[in-house]
């Protein structure tokens, strides 16, 4: 059965930029390369206000980040989160958020971070960071926002619960039999189930009764 330190994180980062091959765009690679040494599946695209933002629904972390230009989180990514169905794909998602600036963090905590958050409140923030311009090359930087961000996504499966779990050989075949992605989400669901109903031993007649549940797990 697929256990919490095998699961693969489907990331991806979603940004906002100017330019093209700038600053914004190696701060944007670099996370890419730092989250898939830790063995994530990682894509990247550029933010537009009217776009379709449907193929967020294969992710499991949505990254969004963008530049601050004069004192507004850049207007694309903004604007993708008012004009489009950017919003509706991201609910119930993990997501994380930085953004860039030359402000001191605590202003920039203050001012720029929540013209994202407000449209986040049912999302799940794994991690949040200001990153400043000299920090945009610091491996050492990013690498923590990386580390934050494979930390809380890995929590947020909660082992603890799923510990206490037994699978039936027919239940475990059943989940085994199903693509990673899937089996994952399952495993996942199957665990808060269980918990809410006090069940410690998953069977196929569990993961049936939990998938007709009015929850829809």
């Amino acid at each position: 059965m697929t256990t919490d330190n095998d699961r693969q994180m489907k990331a991806i980062i979603l940004y906002d930029s100017r330019s093209t091959g700038g600053s914004t765009d190696r701060l944007i690679d670099a996370i890419g390369q730092q989250l898939a040494e830790t063995g994530a599946y990682v894509e990247k695209a550029k933010c537009k206000a009217t776009a379709d933002y449907s193929f967020i629904s294969d992710f499991d972390v949505v990254i969004l980040g963008a530049p601050v230009y004069y004192l507004v989180v850049s207007s694309q990514l903004i604007g993708a989160l008012i004009q489009s169905n950017l919003k509706r794909y991201l609910k119930n998602k993990n997501v994380a958020l930085f953004v860039t600036c030359g402000s001191p963090e605590s202003m920039a905590q203050a001012l720029y971070m929540p013209q994202l958050k407000i449209h986040l409140i049912r999302n799940r923030i794994l991690a949040e960071r200001i990153i400043a311009p000299h920090q945009i090359a610091d491996e050492e930087v990013i690498g923590e926002f990386v580390e934050e961000i494979d930390e809380a996504y890995r929590k947020s499966f909660k082992p603890r619960s799923r510990k206490q779990l037994q699978w039936s050989p027919d239940a475990v075949d059943l989940l085994n039999s199903l693509p990673p992605f899937f089996a994952n989400k399952v495993s996942a669901a199957l665990s808060i189930y269980a918990e809410e109903n006090g069940i410690t031993y998953i069977t196929p007649e569990v993961l049936n009764a939990a998938r007709s549940s009015p929850k829809g797990y």
